[in-house]
């Protein structure tokens, strides 16, 4: 018999999320959950949408899992909320690992972790409590990733880094080794970062420019 689950959130993350739970992760979603104050519905993507404040009677901790799909708004702190709210509710949040990703056991992983495919993790790494990895990065060899974090796709973490909690990194940024990238860092796409960062620095490369010429005015 599966086990159960009740996915926190009602954005495209969630919907994303069953996907890979029902297929990979050995779970029956029963349905969503938000806060009444965001609940204009009584079903999202097929399935009912409870309300936290509700969910403890509907659907009380020991009966089912959860896990908080939130994005990265307000460098992660909302789906930080949520997920200690969760936890102070004694709900067990479940992490998702995409099979074929492996985990060490040198490595450490918390709860409500969601590794997406193609990621590769090398041994002696942490990946702290609520933080997501979408698909295709690289965290390297003795690196660690704080706790409420969000990686996009195909970002490396090059060995011996250290990244702090709440921080945001974006699609195809470079983090060279044995650097340090402090709480709530904001490291935009395709940056690269070479020296230790400061508490809530941002990090934004200049935008591709537009080409003077239109397409069909070049030789292709």
């Amino acid at each position: 018999m599966k086990k159960q689950l009740i996915i926190i959130g009602t954005g495209l993350f969630p919907e994303v999320a069953r996907c890979y739970f029902e297929e990979f992760g050995g779970y029956k979603v029963l349905g969503f959950a938000c806060h009444q104050a965001y609940r204009q519905t009584d079903t999202i993507y097929g399935l009912p949408l409870h309300t936290i404040e509700m969910l403890v009677h509907e659907h009380p901790p020991g009966e089912v899992d959860v896990f908080v799909a939130l994005g990265y708004k307000n460098m992660n702190k909302v789906r930080q909320r949520v997920y200690e709210e969760m936890k102070s509710l004694e709900y067990n949040c479940v992490s998702f690992v995409y099979p074929g990703v492996r985990i060490w056991d040198s490595t450490k992983l918390g709860d409500n972790v969601f590794i997406f495919e193609d990621n590769t993790i090398q041994p002696f790494t942490t990946i702290g409590n609520n933080t997501v990895l979408w698909s295709g990065n690289h965290v390297g060899h003795h690196s660690s990733i704080g706790d409420h974090c969000f990686i996009s796709s195909h970002v490396v973490i090059s060995g011996s880094c250290k990244v702090g909690n709440n921080v945001f990194i974006g699609v195809n940024a470079i983090l060279h080794d044995s650097i340090n990238v402090e709480e709530e860092c904001l490291i935009g796409a395709g940056a690269i970062v070479s020296k230790h960062t400061k508490p809530k620095e941002v990090y934004v490369p200049a935008s591709t420019k537009v080409f003077p010429k239109s397409s069909d005015q070049v030789v292709f």
